[in-house]
């Protein structure tokens, strides 16, 4: 995926414009994030440090934290606002947990692609939504994989080609309208080349219904999740544009109602110790026999 193509300032504005409401319309969020938790379930890991990736007002920090009560968390996100809504928001669940809490390290104003942690110094990365929003995931790939320690684990989740492909086949103003998407098998690719080992990848596919196209607007607007690819439209959308999206879409109406497919990529891999140097000469490693 070629860079450039994703304004990320206007990403940023979104997130920040909507940070004190987000709350009452991330439902989508945390539903994803419920099923990307019970994946851990199948995961052997005790980790002392996680980093939440696009942590957002830390929607995944509670269920995080129940299951690993003794690791720090680190949320890491773009938009300051998010940040400092999620801090407002607190209501003692960490106290109540009984873990400690250092206002300094546990949220972050960064990029995903420029991690301000040191390298090998996290257990485990967790990201739920977020790669879709960049132009590139390689770098934010390669950025996870440098500050996990050998053995720590990247599990993510993001969207997929078929999300929302009723609304880009509604309009024929040949302006983007829904975010690039990367296919599921591009991403495996990535996390290989970005150095992962045993990249495992999945999707499903979630559904949404609704009774009108100005209420999933609505819905999309209030999460921060309209397009913001450069090649939207930057100004007002013409009436006939609006009038002929609402037939086609009106067209794809089932019992009542109009649906809006959301295609959901989960990924995890590892990072194990390196095969090679970075000049590319082989690393062999000797188990020498123990004396006495």
């Amino acid at each position: 995926m070629n860079a450039g193509f994703v304004d990320r300032q206007q990403v940023g504005r979104r997130f920040s414009r909507v940070a004190p409401s987000y709350a009452e319309a991330d439902f989508f969020v945390r539903e994803v994030d419920s099923r990307m938790q019970e994946r851990l379930d199948y995961v052997n890991l005790q980790p002392k440090r996680i980093l939440d990736l696009g942590c957002g007002r830390g929607g995944s920090f509670s269920a995080l934290a129940a299951r690993y009560p003794d690791a720090e968390l680190i949320g890491l996100d773009v938009s300051p606002a998010m940040l400092s809504a999620g801090r407002a928001q607190k209501t003692g669940w960490r106290r109540w947990l009984g873990i400690r809490e250092t206002e300094d390290n546990w949220r972050l104003a960064a990029d995903a692609s420029h991690l301000p942690l040191t390298a090998r110094s996290t257990a485990l990365v967790w990201s739920n939504l977020l790669l879709h929003w960049l132009d590139d995931p390689i770098p934010a790939l390669a950025e996870a994989h440098r500050v996990l320690e050998i053995g720590g684990l990247l599990m993510f989740s993001t969207l997929g080609p078929d999300t929302l492909k009723e609304l880009r086949t509604a309009f024929s103003d040949g302006y983007a309208h829904t975010q690039r998407f990367a296919d599921m098998h591009d991403l495996g690719d990535m996390l290989v080349g970005c150095g992962f080992a045993d990249p495992v990848m999945d999707m499903e596919v979630i559904t949404l219904t609704y009774d009108d196209l100005d209420a999933m607007l609505a819905e999309l607007r209030a999460a921060g999740s309209m397009c913001a690819m450069k090649a939207r439209r930057h100004g007002l959308t013409g009436r006939q544009s609006w009038a002929n999206a609402r037939a086609a879409y009106e067209g794809l109406r089932r019992g009542g109602k109009l649906p809006a497919t959301f295609e959901i990529v989960y990924g995890h891999a590892w990072k194990t110790a390196p095969k090679q140097t970075p000049d590319g000469r082989a690393i062999v490693r000797f188990d020498l026999p123990r004396k006495g």
